[in-house]
């Protein structure tokens, strides 16, 4: 069995509608996070310490946000 991270589900961006495209970038960014480090228990271990940092936190929304802006646009902006 492969232990590749599938990066975009279902191989698409397209969604429903927003609240849809909300969420797979959320997933987007949290596959990212563990294709760059697959080790679960490491992932674990780091959590505390960017779970306190409001700059970690805010790098973390940045991210979802530049997700969440590609799949609004893949998505013709659910027009």
């Amino acid at each position: 069995m492969s232990d590749a991270v599938v990066l975009v589900p279902g191989n698409t961006l397209l969604t429903e509608n927003p609240e849809e495209g909300r969420a797979l970038a959320i997933k987007l960014a949290r596959l990212t996070v563990k294709a760059t480090q697959p080790d679960a228990t490491i992932r674990d271990k780091l959590r505390p310490a960017y779970a306190e940092s409001a700059d970690s936190l805010l790098a973390a929304v940045h991210i979802v946000s530049t997700e969440f802006a590609t799949i609004a646009a893949a998505n013709s902006y659910w027009r």
